[in-house]
Order: C-alpha cells, then structure tokens, then sequence
C-alpha cells in the first residue's frame, strides 16, 4: 500500500480565477512545485482530485479540460515532479447540461473521486493526504478515511467544525507533510 498526497487544483496549484481551461489563464501558487518535490521525497504519490462544473455548465469541454490537464503535469514534470493522475468531476447537480446534470458519487463532496485512485492505485487512504481550499474537500477526504487534512485559506465560506490543519499559504502546508 502506497501513500498519496491529493491536491484540489483551482485555488491549490493554480490560481483560482474562476472556471480557468487555458493555460494562457492558468497561473501556479507560488509554493506548489516546492511542496509536491518534498512529498515525493516523502514517498507520497502525487494526485489531482478537481470538480470542474464549467463543464458541466457549458463553459468548456472535456477535451479542453484534458488539454489543460496535460499541458499542467508538463509544467509538473519539467519541474521534475510526476502527477500519477488528474481525477475529474464534470459535473453539476443543479447547474449542468443535459448529461452533465446529475447528482454523483464522484462530485466533492463526496468521496469517490478519492477511492477510485485508491483502487486503481492500491492507496493506503489513513496515511494520505489531501489539501484543498474549500470545505468540500475537507469532507471528501474525511469520508474517504484520510486523517491528514490540510485547509488553505480562500475566498470560501470555511464552516469551523471541519477537522483540518488550517494554514494561510501552501508553503504553510508543508509543516504537515511527514
């Protein structure tokens, strides 16, 4: 069984700008590529676990958002960092379109994004780790099993009975990777 560090993207390894799809708009956190080189060091392997509602929402499609996706782990990897794999939620149970509006298993807060890596991947969930900036990811990965939960600060509403550590930055969050 392998450890994982799980990161949310928009607001976590780039800036959350709001439905970001080209890389023209994608603009790392200062921090990122640090933080992933001393997971790795750590043996953690490193994941994205992103609900994407601009798709389900009209705003962009699949293909553009793997577009982007790919074009991130070449940034990743030309900082000598492997992303494993982007796990994606497209999306909405009340704002998508046509096929894209449903309520799902795979959709933050819920955790299924999380357990598929963990089967494709053999994960060991209680010694992972996921950072996320909203609350959602919080209770994704609580109900997932993982017990090392980082909040970043943002322009989210933070509800105060999420168990995490809370850090301002993510360089803050490196305290917590161990």
């Amino acid at each position: 069984m392998r450890k994982a560090l799980f990161l949310d993207r928009d607001g976590i390894i780039n800036v959350d700008h709001g439905y970001v799809y080209k890389k023209e708009n994608f603009e790392f956190i200062d921090g990122i590529f640090d933080l992933c080189k001393l997971a790795i060091e750590k043996g953690y392997l490193i994941f994205v676990i992103t609900n994407q509602s601009g798709i389900a929402r009209g705003k962009y499609s699949i293909s553009q958002f793997k577009e982007l996706s790919d074009w991130m782990k070449s940034q990743f990897k030309s900082n000598g960092i492997h992303i494993e794999k982007v796990y994606f939620c497209p999306h909405h149970p009340t704002k998508g379109k046509e096929e894209f509006l449903k309520a799902c298993s795979c959709r933050k807060p819920e955790p299924g994004m999380i357990f598929q890596a963990s089967t494709e991947y053999k994960l060991d969930l209680k010694q992972s780790i996921f950072i996320g900036d909203k609350t959602s990811d919080m209770q994704a990965a609580e109900a997932a099993g993982i017990h090392n939960r980082i909040l970043v600060a943002s322009q989210y509403k933070e509800h105060h009975s999420i168990k995490a550590h809370r850090v301002s930055n993510i360089t803050q969050a490196s305290t917590f990777i161990d």
